[in-house]
């Protein structure tokens, strides 16, 4: 085993009454591939399905955001069945946007379209959201949504995002949405 296998970062896990929300592993490809080459679930976050070795790509650069950020993403399950929903969680992409907002946590999610409209979503990103507030303190956290994203946005207020600016990103228009984490109980 090499140095950097022994001395891996630990991902916290979080649960909820309905969810089970964890760091990622390799043998996470395979749902990870099903759902960023559903053109559903990528129709709103860069339009086009994402091959294996870019979701590969994709896994490598979440360990990568707890290993030298100590925040990332993480895997969300449904806690009974112990399936795949989709991934939540904080990361600091150096989006080149202008207004720029590098340097504060980015908030992102994405579901699986059989899981979307369940809560499920909502309830993620409020455990993300208390998770946050206890890792960065009092802080603005941003999130970047198609304007067309209906459901996305449904969330995002619902956990107490507010538009801040309207832009581009990559040729396409986006929302950024900011919000405050709260203090630590």
């Amino acid at each position: 085993m090499t140095e950097s296998a022994r001395d891996r970062v630990e991902v916290p896990v979080l649960e909820t009454p309905r969810l089970l929300m964890r760091g990622h592993r390799p043998d996470d490809l395979e749902f990870g591939a099903a759902l960023w080459s559903n053109p559903d679930v990528v129709r709103y976050v860069g339009g086009k399905p994402l091959t294996q070795e870019e979701v590969w790509a994709r896994m490598l650069r979440y360990v990568g955001h707890w290993a030298w950020m100590g925040y990332g993403l993480w895997i969300v399950e449904e806690k009974t069945s112990r399936q795949f929903i989709g991934e939540v969680g904080f990361a600091n992409h150096k989006r080149d946007t202008q207004p720029s907002f590098i340097g504060e946590p980015e908030l992102g999610w994405v579901l699986a379209p059989s899981f979307q409209g369940k809560g499920y979503a909502t309830e993620a990103v409020r455990t993300a959201m208390v998770w946050g507030s206890r890792h960065f303190g009092p802080q603005r956290t941003v999130c970047m949504i198609h304007p067309e994203n209906g459901a996305s946005l449904r969330v995002a207020e619902k956990c107490g995002f507010r538009e801040w600016q309207r832009t581009t990103y990559k040729s396409e228009p986006t929302i950024l949405l900011t919000c405050e984490l709260a203090r630590p109980a």
